[in-house]
């Protein structure tokens, strides 16, 4: 650790020490948590980022529940299911299921709460997680079927907790903004304040069904509170303020070893690159597949990876986590050569360069700025723009910019069916719509045969190489610090299970 490192956080955590108040931690059975980003408003339907997603996830439950060290879906809100036609899936519902707010669970809580974010004037923020369910029907008090409206392969995946239940009477009332103000679940915490974007207080609800795959917490209390600066999240884990903070770069999770507990886990997301030739109606040099092509040879995403990322993560070879089913790795392969990149740039008529706009979101500012040096290196000049999540999607979405970099997690699922249909398959974040990778999509997407999914996949993610559409960069990992006293267990898909949490 540096002297000035030292120094810093020194001085950080005595100036914490003296300004906070005696926090309760594990004397209190609190655990108190930060996140550098806001969460969002706790309507897990309109949520992208994972911060209000795993607090909504110890709020809520779904149908099913995906046990990730087995690969298994265990019983949730539903004790059993079947499928008495190849469209529907029925359900038999728990009984004697509570509502934080003393309802009931029912089949009307399903249906309602179903039915109404499938309708595209709710606003879901993922039309993936919904746009296969056509409506969901009540069979009798704790039956329940949804009839789907197109085959896929991932529905159980999303009625994983990506599909939370609400209970139908409050929901009808309050509707998606009353549900913000007080979210109400069956999970294992409730919701007892909130300073929107700010503070969250969770206690754990005692009335857990019985047989939930999260009952057993034995933490008391969750304090969640925003604290955009990291080093001030350092100064209060050690201080003791803190007892679980998360994406600690490399570097700094290096030589905070010594004074925390550092814990590191691989996870699906994984950062890339998109290169629109559409944009600004095909007037950008990326049109041309040889100025694409020249950009995979310019970036030294090798040294990048290393410099940045750290850890387990790795260089991607393909538009997709190598853990995820149907990744494959027989694709184009651009080796980092600026002479090569150079040349194509000369061929297609770019010799002296170009400006190339490029927006980021939620990636580091220096990762941006590494590549693009590396594409100043051969003539590119990348005019960086460092936006939120939702205004760069927006303006990829509306093709004001030829380059957006920024990462994905396919929700935390190991199958590039959460990928890649979210970038080349026809919707609003696909600026190509190439028919012939729609098909190809589709098809492994609806494809209940493995062997037919592998092939498709395939299929799509070489043309994706050859043609140059995305430049992949790596698969991240996690490093998360945590109080020496916390047992705290990481998954891949980047939700942390408080519930499963304890002091040591």
């Amino acid at each position: 650790m540096t002297g000035a490192f030292r120094s810093i956080l020194l001085a950080g955590a005595c100036a914490a020490a003296l300004a906070l108040p005696a926090l309760a931690d594990k004397a209190g059975n609190t655990l108190n948590v930060a996140f550098a980003a806001e969460p969002e408003p706790l309507d897990p339907y309109k949520i992208a980022g994972r911060q209000g997603l795993i607090l909504a996830r110890h709020v809520f439950d779904g149908l099913v529940y995906k046990d990730l060290d087995s690969g298994t879906f265990l019983p949730a809100l539903a004790e059993s299911w079947s499928r008495p036609e190849p469209m529907v899936l029925e359900f038999k519902l728990r009984q004697g299921v509570t509502f934080h707010n003393g309802a009931a669970f029912t089949a009307d809580d399903v249906v309602y709460t179903l039915n109404t974010v499938t309708q595209p004037d709710y606003g879901t923020r993922y039309a993936i997680s919904v746009d296969w369910i056509d409506h969901a029907e009540k069979v009798d008090d704790y039956t329940v079927r949804i009839h789907m409206a197109k085959p896929f392969a991932g529905a159980f995946e999303m009625l994983a907790d990506a599909l939370p239940i609400y209970p139908h009477e409050y929901f009808a009332e309050a509707g998606s903004e009353g549900m913000t103000r007080n979210p109400v679940g069956t999970g294992p915490y409730k919701l007892v304040s909130q300073e929107p974007g700010i503070r969250y207080e969770l206690e754990r609800f005692d009335d857990v069904y019985e047989g939930s795959p999260k009952a057993g917490a034995t933490i008391d209390r969750i304090v969640v509170r925003t604290i955009p600066e990291m080093n001030t999240q350092y100064a209060e884990l050690i201080s003791g303020g803190l007892d679980w903070i998360w994406r600690i770069p490399p570097d700094q999770a290096e030589k905070l070893e010594s004074r925390a507990q550092i814990v590191s886990g691989p996870i699906m997301r994984i950062a890339f690159i998109n290169l629109a030739p559409v944009s600004a109606g095909g007037e950008t040099p990326l049109a041309d597949v040889r100025v694409r092509r020249a950009i995979q040879h310019a970036v030294n995403r090798e040294a990048i990876t290393r410099a940045f990322a750290g850890g387990a993560s790795e260089v991607l070879k393909s538009f997709c986590n190598p853990a995820q089913v149907g990744c494959s790795q027989d694709v184009a392969q651009y080796d980092y050569d600026p002479e090569a990149a150079r040349a194509l740039l000369a061929e297609a008529g770019y010799a002296d360069g170009f400006e190339l706009p490029m927006v980021f979101a939620a990636m580091p500012r220096p990762v941006a700025e590494a590549v693009a040096a590396d594409l100043a290196k051969v003539g590119i000049t990348a005019q960086l723009d460092e936006l939120q999540y939702a205004a760069g999607v927006g303006k990829w979405r509306e093709e004001q910019v030829p380059a957006f970099f920024s990462n994905w997690g396919s929700y935390g699922v190991g199958d590039v069916a959460f990928l890649l249909s979210n970038f080349f398959g026809g919707g609003a974040d696909d600026l190509v719509k190439d028919p012939e990778l729609v098909d190809w999509l589709t098809t492994g997407d609806t494809s209940a045969d493995p062997a037919e999914r592998d092939a498709v996949y395939q299929q799509a993610l070489a043309k994706i190489a050859d043609e140059a559409l995305v430049l992949p960069m790596y698969s991240f990992n996690v490093n998360y610090g945590l109080s020496p006293d916390l047992a705290f267990k990481p998954y891949p898909d980047e939700f942390a299970r408080f519930w499963e949490s304890s002091w040591k």
